[in-house]
C-alpha cells in the first residue's frame, strides 16, 4: 500500500454528518504524514458535499491522538515547513488562510496531544471523556505548536492559562480542560462519541444556511473585531430571509410542526 492508501482515516455519512475517525490505535493515533493527508481529504468533501452540513472528529481505541508522528513526518519538513495537503483537501488546522464554512463537533478520550488541542481549538464544540489527558508539549520536543495553538489557546483560554500549558509541556486533566473553556462537556468515558453524535446531529438539523452564516458571523468578530461583524450583519440577514428554508422556518413556528431544511 501506499502512504495515501493505507487507512488511517475512516469516514462514514450519517444522515448530515460526516465521522471522521483517527484509525491508527496501536499508535495511539499518533499522525504520520498518511494520515494528516487523509484527514485534509476528509474536511475538503465536508466543505464541499451540500447534502453534509456538520463533521464530527473521534478517534478508534482508547486515545484520541498522542500529536505527531515525529519519526515519519519530521524528515518531511522543509524550508517552508510542511505540505500536508493535497489536491482536494483542506488544512484541517486552517492556519494557511483557507477556512471551513461548516462547523465542526469533536469527541475525544484517553490521550490527547499537540494537533488534537489544535484541532478542538480549529473546531467548534468539543466534548470530552473524563479521563482526557491533554498536553501541547512541543517545546519538550524542541520545536513549537505549529496547528494554531499559539494563535488561538491565548485568545480561546487567557494569555496566563495559555502559557502556563504551552510554556511548560505539562499535561492536565479535562477537569482544567473545562474550566478554562478549551472543552464545553465531560462525559463518562466510553460515552463522548454518542454525546458528541447528538450534538452534531442536533447541528445537522437546522438550516445549513443559517448555520454557515451564524458560524462565520462569530468567526468575523473574534478574527477582525466587532465592526466588521456588525457590518456583515443585516447583509446577512438580508440574504437569509429570502431562502426557502426560512420560509420553511417561519412556517414551521407557525404551525408548530417540526422544519426540515433543504439548504435551499
Amino acid at each position: 500500500m501506499t502512504e495515501n492508501t493505507v487507512q488511517r482515516i475512516i469516514t462514514e455519512r450519517r444522515g448530515h454528518v460526516l465521522l471522521i475517525g483517527f484509525n491508527r490505535p496501536e499508535k495511539r493515533n499518533a499522525a504520520d504524514f498518511a494520515m494528516l493527508q487523509q484527514l485534509a481529504l476528509a474536511y475538503g468533501e465536508l466543505e464541499r458535499d451540500p447534502q453534509l452540513r456538520v463533521g464530527l472528529v473521534h478517534a478508534v481505541g482508547d486515545h484520541f491522538t498522542a500529536g505527531l508522528d515525529l519519526a515519519d513526518v519530521g524528515p518531511r519538513f522543509g524550508p517552508e515547513g510542511l505540505d500536508m495537503v493535497p489536491e482536494g483537501g483542506i488544512n484541517p488546522w486552517q492556519v494557511d488562510g483557507t477556512a471551513l464554512s461548516k462547523p465542526v463537533v469533536m469527541a475525544v478520550q484517553g490521550t490527547c496531544l499537540t494537533l488534537g488541542i489544535e484541532l478542538i481549538l480549529a473546531s467548534d464544540i468539543a466534548v470530552a471523556a473524563e479521563s482526557t489527558r491533554f498536553g501541547q508539549i512541543e517545546v519538550s520536543r524542541g520545536i513549537l505548536p505549529f496547528g494554531g495553538a499559539t494563535i488561538r489557546l491565548p485568545r480561546a483560554i487567557g494569555w496566563g492559562n495559555a502559557m502556563r500549558w504551552l510554556l511548560t509541556g505539562d499535561t492536565f486533566d479535562a477537569a482544567e480542560a473545562l474550566r478554562v473553556g478549551l472543552i464545553q462537556e465531560i462525559v463518562p468515558d466510553g460515552t463522548q462519541f454518542d454525546r458528541a453524535l447528538a450534538l452534531a446531529q442536533r447541528i445537522g438539523d437546522q438550516a445549513p444556511l443559517a448555520v454557515q452564516a451564524t458560524l462565520a458571523n462569530a468567526r468575523t468578530a473574534v478574527r477582525h473585531g466587532d465592526a466588521a461583524a456588525e457590518a456583515e450583519l443585516q447583509p446577512a440577514l438580508a440574504r437569509l430571509a429570502v431562502t426557502k428554508d426560512a420560509r420553511t422556518g417561519m412556517e414551521s413556528f407557525r404551525t408548530r410542526t417540526p422544519a426540515v431544511f433543504e439548504g435551499r
